[in-house]
């Protein structure tokens, strides 16, 4: 990957979860906690990832509430950033 991950274990756990998400996809951060084996750690998988070092690369835009709804964003240009990304992988757009 090039880049070094540097955060608790469990950020770089999340992180690294998170780099398997194919483009055009999403997961609800209740699915990637337990996908770590954290089923009811939804609420951290969130919190790792407003402290993704690396928005896009690792692409915590591809995580979403339970609801459907997009949740926060921590990259530049916010939940509006995150819902373009989305909308731009879904239409096969490039990144």
């Amino acid at each position: 990957m090039g880049m070094k991950l540097e955060g608790t274990d469990f950020q770089i756990k999340v992180w690294k979860e998170l780099q398997k998400i194919p483009k055009g996809e999403t997961r609800t951060y209740k699915e990637v906690a337990e996908s770590i084996g954290v089923p009811n750690g939804a609420r951290a998988v969130a919190n790792a990832c407003g402290k993704n070092p690396f928005p896009i690369t690792i692409p915590c835009h591809r995580v979403v509430r339970s609801d459907g709804s997009l949740g926060g964003y921590s990259g530049i240009g916010g939940v509006a950033k995150k819902r373009k990304l989305l909308n731009e992988e879904l239409s096969g757009g490039m990144i």
